[in-house]
Order: structure tokens, then C-alpha cells, then sequence
């Protein structure tokens, strides 16, 4: 199998559902990509939001630029500047936004169920 190449001028925009002032690309993702694994670049202006919601797979956030407040569905937050890292597992509820007065960008990573190779977690035993 050749590297399959992704360059930032050819990524593809998108608009996941409760997303506010934010400009998500896929790297590796969307309809037609069936690779095992997604990663989105998404950049987020000053506040801008991602709801409140649960994330519906086991997702990697490594802010890149800036700094993003991440809040946990009981009320913790948790402060994440350039090159922190945070796992959710699935099922975790969570928020995402910009309190600061600076654009702020993190990459997102997670399986992709459109994958030949995914396997659900209730479809293991």
C-alpha cells in the first residue's frame, strides 16, 4: 500500500454538529477515507465552542496552538495549552472553548468506524 498523503492546502472543511467559531479540517478523515484512524486539525477563534456532548469513540485532543478549556460533564475543567494532550474515552461528556483573546488550534484523533478494520467495543468479547 503507497503513504497516503494529506496536504494542508487539499484538506477538506467540515462542520461537526455543536461547533461555534470553530474551523475543523480533515487531515484523514470524511466520507470517502477508510483508513483506521481520523485526524482533524480544528482552529478556534477567541470563543469559540464546542457543546457540551458525549464523544461518540475513544478520542485523542493535543492542542498545537494556544490554549483551550476543556470541561468534563460534571463541572471540572482543565486548562490545556500548546502540546497538552487529554484522553476521552467513550462515551465522556465533554466542552471545548477558547477564553482567551487568541486563535487556538488542536489536533483531534480517533478510529474511524468506517474503517474495514473497526471494530465497535461492544462487538468484542
Amino acid at each position: 500500500m503507497p503513504i497516503d498523503i494529506t496536504h494542508l492546502a487539499e484538506a477538506a472543511r467540515f462542520q461537526p454538529p455543536g461547533h461555534h467559531g470553530v474551523g475543523p479540517i480533515h487531515l484523514f478523515g470524511g466520507e470517502q477515507y477508510d483508513g483506521a484512524v481520523t485526524a482533524a486539525l480544528s482552529h478556534y477563534v477567541p470563543g469559540g465552542r464546542a457543546d457540551m456532548s458525549p464523544v461518540a469513540l475513544e478520542t485523542l485532543y493535543i492542542v498545537l496552538t494556544g490554549a483551550l478549556t476543556l470541561t468534563e460533564g460534571d463541572g471540572t475543567t482543565h486548562v490545556l495549552h500548546a502540546l497538552d494532550g487529554a484522553r476521552l474515552t467513550t462515551g465522556t461528556l465533554r466542552a471545548v472553548e477558547n477564553h482567551t483573546n487568541l486563535a487556538a488550534s488542536m489536533l483531534v484523533i480517533r478510529p474511524n468506524p468506517a474503517s474495514p478494520s473497526f471494530s465497535a467495543p461492544e462487538a468484542r468479547s
